[in-house]
């Protein structure tokens, strides 16, 4: 790598480390990067994984140490998420990358629906009365969750936003420490496969790195601050930039 594009990776994990902690989709910006320096598509779908893990690793631990971090809610969902993204890691050869594209961004859009519609709940969670029992459920989503973010990543955290929200009952704040918490936990099993094919390149990931874990630190040291009424104007956003890119710029 030239010294050009070490810094465009740098600046590029900064960046994202701050849209996937807040929200998600900053994948959508750091696999066109890793693929502007040079990488084939697939070792850029790899690579971008080792970013994604350091950036979890330091989100997590700065959640947890604002106490808004549900580790035994994590665990529960996180197993599914495991079983979904090692069968998506293995699959991502076989689907038709726009057909999941165009499916993508369609229901992004159609998630501001209820962000929209039923806005307590993003910004209070929801009483232990109002939300659903039914653990199946709950599995197949963390499970289906956990296969697309095995797939291509990019979009994974507003799904599980979403789900935490709209199934779970948290609030976004407290959704947002879950969501990194959970890709922390399913992020190395898919990563294993992506190593295992020989896809990744570990320079630019440990470049992306080092600039995703300062961009988690930020967002994650000053979400809890900033509250679920500002986390949820920055899903918003995020939503119609990622829903966007997908459908009219592939």
């Amino acid at each position: 790598m030239s010294w050009e594009h070490i810094i465009l990776v740098l600046i590029t994990g900064v960046v994202c480390g701050i849209i996937n902690t807040l929200a998600g989709s900053g994948s959508l910006i750091s696999l066109p990067i890793l693929m502007f320096i040079g990488l084939p598509p697939h070792v850029a779908n790899g690579t971008n994984r080792i970013g994604i893990l350091f950036q979890n690793i330091v989100s997590t631990w700065n959640f947890k140490r604002q106490k808004v971090l549900d580790v035994k809610m994590g665990w529960k969902v996180a197993i599914p998420s495991i079983l979904g993204s090692v069968a998506g890691a293995f699959i991502v050869l076989e689907l038709d990358d726009r057909a999941v594209e165009i499916t993508v961004g369609v229901v992004l859009f159609i998630m501001l629906v209820p962000i929209f519609l039923k806005p307590r709940k993003w910004l209070q969670g929801s009483s232990p009365e109002e939300m659903s029992p039914n653990l199946i459920l709950r599995f197949l989503i963390f499970l289906f969750i956990g296969a697309y973010g095995g797939f291509i990543q990019a979009g994974v955290g507003i799904f599980l936003l979403s789900a935490l929200v709209l199934n779970a009952g948290y609030d976004l704040v407290k959704a947002n420490a879950l969501k990194v918490f959970i890709n922390l936990i399913f992020t190395p099993f898919a990563l294993a496969v992506f190593i295992y094919k020989g896809q990744i390149d570990i320079v630019a990931g440990l470049v992306l790195a080092a600039g995703n874990s300062i961009g988690a630190y930020f967002a994650s040291k000053y979400a809890v601050s900033w509250g679920a009424s500002f986390v949820r104007y920055v899903l918003v956003i995020v939503i119609l930039g990622a829903g966007t890119k997908l459908l009219f710029f592939p």
